[in-house]
């Protein structure tokens, strides 16, 4: 026989305790591998966390709603001697695992929480679409991720089977935290690691009526059910009562709520419109409809309203004449989807004339950070894309100063398909330093984007339109034309960039865009 001690694993890299809520499993009765054997809960999440061995639970050492350290004994089991070596040295979280000396086997591989941007700092596990047990191959869809900016679908990084679910459906953890093990991985691949904790601190949740903080002080619903911390931030949110929560009937483990049951509650309940205020000479039955924001609409709404917070908007305008633009894109445009099979649109080029506007003014580049100006030396341009049915996400196109106009136009497709399929990675929405939004595609002449923090600028363009234009020529001098015409928007934080810098940089990309070369490579 042998002995495993069961420690408090660790649940997040800013996380040092955590409390017992239940134990599944009491001093006396079996357990098998993988079997849930207790829940605890932190700060930031609660989960289940499974027995790492099969064995007898010899002893409790933690008590229900006790709080101890990471790496505390809470129980020791009891084991076949022969089923440690393969069982036992599994660790329940990144870095913690149980007291023995042994390792996990080189063949497991941890999944971590990704990070899905820099000011991203936690996500919530939507759907596992593997379930224990199961074979999972390498870049096969493992899990569907969530955070307040994008949900999105996880590949596996290894092929294998998947040993452990250590975060449940529903449940929010931080960036870097282990929520999954793959055994059996391909030794060709390289474990996922964590990345490092970002410095940007969440906002705390503005408070909610007092029966719904109630409610936040409670795990469990009247008729037992756990609410997840997710669940009941929304709640809070939606100032949803725990009467009105114990009506829903959940789809998770033991009739759990969980973010879809309740989304899908929100959606369906109609919101209850305020009479309105009587007013002299006014009707008081007039009538109205109330539609609840969507997830995603309350996010932009949060995002737009913070950067006017944050930064000091000022938006400069300016015409450019996109004639010869239109003559290039009209010339090559058939030969080029024939050749790369990827259509030929004015995005690549407006990309590629932001870089070299920016590398002279480098200034529009860079973020802020308290009183610091940091200057980013690689370009990573973001190109705001609209999705039919959930509002604007801004994907982006790294290192766009190393692409020709053809490089750019395949980034550009890649990103627009895949934002609108669902099928964006955590890094195709981070890192960007600069923000590019076509309302021309729209059919707007021109708009006042919002920057997109932490960055300092934003450039609009606008529809393309045929209009006479005055012309001077050198020997006939002014004459009138029939002109393609485009106006600019550049939004810029006024904190940094004064009125005469970006109206330089939009005099820069005029140029830019003006005198392309009709015989450039594409």
């Amino acid at each position: 026989m042998a002995k495993i001690e069961v420690t408090m694993p660790k649940m997040g890299e800013s996380i040092t305790e955590g409390t017992v809520i239940t134990w599944y499993k009491q001093a006396g009765e079996s357990v098998e591998l993988d079997e849930t054997l207790l829940e605890i809960g932190t700060d930031k999440v609660d989960t289940e966390i499974p027995s790492p061995a099969s064995g007898v639970v010899e002893k409790l050492c933690t008590p229900e709603g006790e709080t101890v350290p990471v790496g505390h004994v809470i129980a020791i089991i009891q084991t076949d001697a022969e089923s440690t070596e393969s069982a036992s040295a599994l660790p329940i979280q990144e870095e913690v695992g149980t007291a023995s000396d042994e390792a996990p086997t080189h063949s497991d591989t941890p999944v971590v929480m990704p990070k899905m941007g820099e000011s991203i700092t936690e996500g919530t596990v939507i759907t596992w679409h593997k379930q224990v047990g199961e074979s999972v191959e390498l870049d096969e869809t493992l899990l569907e991720i969530g955070t307040d900016k994008v949900d999105t679908e996880i590949p596996s990084p290894v092929s294998g089977v998947l040993k452990q679910i250590l975060v449940p459906e529903g449940d929010t953890v931080d960036v870097g935290t282990t929520i999954a093990v793959i055994s059996g991985g391909s030794a060709q691949t390289t474990p996922t690691t964590a990345p490092k904790e970002p410095d940007t601190k969440v906002k705390p949740t503005a408070p909610a009526s007092p029966p719904v903080e109630q409610m936040e002080s409670s795990r469990r619903l009247g008729d037992g059910r756990f609410l997840s911390p997710l669940v009941r931030s929304i709640a809070q949110t939606e100032n949803i009562s725990p009467a009105e929560l114990a009506s829903i009937q959940g789809s998770g483990r033991d009739g759990r709520i969980t973010k879809q049951d309740l989304v899908q509650y929100l959606k369906s309940t109609p919101v209850p419109a305020k009479p309105p205020t009587p007013a002299t000479g006014k009707d008081s039955s007039e009538r109205v409809e109330v539609i609840q924001m969507d997830r995603m609409r309350q996010l932009i709404a949060e995002h737009m309203t913070t950067s006017r917070r944050t930064s000091a908007h000022v938006t400069s305008f300016a015409e450019v004449d996109v004639t010869r633009l239109v003559q290039i894109r009209e010339a090559n445009k058939k030969h080029f989807f024939e050749r790369d099979g990827v259509k030929l649109t004015y995005s690549p080029f407006f990309i590629y004339a932001a870089v070299e506007a920016l590398r002279e003014f480098p200034i529009l580049n860079s973020s802020v950070e308290g009183d610091r100006i940091i200057l980013h030396k690689d370009y990573h341009i973001g190109v705001a894309v609209a999705l039919k049915e959930s509002g604007l996400i801004v994907p982006v196109i790294r290192h766009a100063e190393r692409l020709s106009v053809s490089g750019l136009a395949h980034a550009a497709n890649d990103l627009a398909y895949r934002a609108r399929a669902s099928e964006l990675l955590p890094d195709d929405l981070q890192g960007g330093t600069f923000t590019l939004t076509n309302v021309g595609s729209l059919g707007s002449l021109m708009g006042t984007p919002i920057i997109l923090q932490p960055q300092v600028a934003i450039l609009a363009t606008g529809t393309i339109t045929k209009r006479p234009v005055v012309l001077e020529h050198p020997e006939f001098g002014d004459t009138i034309g029939i002109r393609h015409m485009m106006v600019l928007s550049l939004s810029y934080d006024h904190r940094i960039i004064d009125g005469a810098m970006g109206i330089a940089f939009l005099r820069r990309y005029t140029e830019v865009i003006e005198n392309l070369d009709p015989n450039m490579e594409l």
